[in-house]
């Protein structure tokens, strides 16, 4: 590594240190969030009626000025973005899980934009949550897929499986000119929803693997990345190689992680999803610079020395992280939502019906998107009932999109009041679930305090920075003013 790599590592490091001994990445990653608060980019195509029911998530939705456009097919729209970093000579095709009527779409934009692989970072089934759909052909039980609506056939060649991941070699064959090309399939398994691979060195494997593909080359199309809603993991990911990259490329440019973040938001909205993802991509470029160039990575985890600070210090926080999640098997807290979509939320809860006036459940709301997604959560139907389980927790159905897997609040409530033997008991089931509204409510707002609480920690800790400037400064100008009386009184 050189000398001018090593200063550059040592840039984010000390970023690092200065707010993991802060204990300030929630802080930290709500300071970026505000920051993009700032854009004003629309996404009225994700708006229009017969897309509404294109996008898995409500508030989740493409930038008009960056969405991939297909090429052919009675539709146009698909959920993707491309997420373009010049400076780094990297571009991504960032996209949310296909859903059942999607799947098709999903192929296509494959095939017109010459991807080299498409990277699968989410299971199909997370948490006993549907997260995306079976999209892609399997060796023994469906080795063919045809795509009459768009004419792409899809078939399964081989695999291979290691202990995080899968690698699927697949060909694509356009119907209409019957030409085919091979494409590979990185599935990576062991990430879990709104969290961190267990370590970084798991991870950089799987990227280095990625690289040695050919799948980020400039000579073939942008590789496609998704997880389930293509923010969270999707953005860690590309994020992370993106800033190795510029730590190759540029190694007298100190590297502004947070910076890097920011603009590829510009490009596709709220990337990023959890402070633990933030920590994570700080320490997964710290140990993948010292490993540069990732072809040359061999390392094992056991091979890590007790002494690399940085793996030590992630792997403290990291157990600290599962071992509250082994409590309640739920996934770490989401970041706050913006206060809009908090608003609604709220007014779905304190409504007779839970709904709003402008929202509509099954699509994004009419008032343009903001440029920050709220938490988005995912229902799923129960296998053996009507009710309806929430993935994260304490969650309004009124900010998700709904599609043909699940079932809404209303309809859950429907189908209770026709099959109840009695309307008192029906009148008294919805009592009581309007009992706990109120109490998430409650929740809802002592979170809120919560937050603010370490918003204010936040501003503290920037403001501390600043202090040793300014007595530097001052002790600067103090000494300039002695040294100038002396050198005057001298003369005299």
């Amino acid at each position: 590594m050189t000398e001018e790599t090593l200063r550059n590592v040592m840039n984010v490091e000390t970023v690092y240190h200065e707010v993991n001994s802060k204990n300030a990445w929630a802080a930290f990653y709500q300071d970026i969030r505000n920051k993009c608060e700032s854009f004003e980019y629309t996404c009225n195509e994700s708006k229009k009626p017969q897309n509404k029911n294109l996008n898995r998530y409500r508030d989740v939705a493409p930038y008009d000025h960056t969405r991939i456009i297909l090429k052919r097919g009675v539709c146009d729209y698909i959920h993707a973005n491309l997420i373009r970093v010049d400076h780094a000579e990297r571009q991504y095709i960032l996209t949310q899980g296909p859903l059942p009527n999607t799947v098709s779409h999903f192929w296509l934009m494959v095939w017109e934009q010459n991807s080299r692989a498409v990277l699968m970072l989410n299971k199909i089934i997370e948490k006993n949550q549907i997260k995306c759909h079976q999209y892609f052909p399997l060796d023994d039980i469906k080795p063919t897929m045809v795509f009459e609506d768009v004419n792409i056939r899809v078939d399964y060649i081989s695999k291979t499986e290691s202990s995080d991941y899968t690698t699927r070699t697949l060909r694509i064959t356009d119907l209409e000119s019957n030409d085919s090309r091979e494409i590979l399939h990185f599935h990576y398994t062991t990430w879990p929803d709104f969290g961190v691979p267990q370590r970084p060195t798991a991870f950089l494997r799987f990227l280095a693997d990625v690289r040695q593909s050919g799948a980020l080359d400039q000579n073939v199309g942008p590789p496609v990345v998704h997880c389930s809603a293509g923010i969270g993991r999707s953005g860690t990911f590309c994020l992370v190689d993106a800033c190795l990259v510029l730590i190759e490329k540029y190694g007298l440019n100190a590297l502004d992680v947070r910076h890097e973040l920011i603009e590829m938001r510009r490009s596709r909205m709220g990337l990023i999803q959890t402070p633990e993802q933030l920590c994570f991509s700080y320490s997964a470029i710290i140990q993948g610079a010292k490993q540069l160039p990732l072809n040359n990575m061999n390392i094992s985890d056991n091979e890590i020395t007790t002494h690399d600070e940085i793996i030590t210090m992630y792997d403290e926080m990291n157990n600290k992280n599962n071992s509250s999640l082994e409590k309640d098997d739920e996934p770490p807290p989401l970041p706050p939502p913006r206060g809009e979509s908090l608003t609604r939320s709220m007014m779905a809860d304190l409504s007779p019906d839970g709904s709003t006036d402008n929202d509509e459940l099954g699509g994004p709301p009419d008032k343009p998107l903001p440029s920050e997604p709220p938490n988005h959560v995912e229902l799923s139907t129960d296998m053996k009932s009507t009710s309806v389980t929430n993935c994260i927790g304490e969650q309004n159905a009124d900010d998700v999109a709904v599609p043909d897997e699940t079932l809404s609040d209303d309809a859950e409530n429907s189908s209770l009041t026709n099959n109840s033997p009695s309307n008192s008991d029906a009148k008294g089931e919805l009592r009581r679930r309007k009992t706990e509204k109120i109490e998430r409510l409650a929740t809802q707002v002592r979170e809120m305090k919560r937050r603010q609480k370490e918003m204010e920690e936040w501003q503290k800790f920037k403001r501390s920075l600043f202090n040793p400037c300014k007595i530097c400064f001052g002790i600067g100008i103090g000494g300039g003013i002695i040294a100038i009386c002396y050198y005057l009184y001298m003369r005299s």
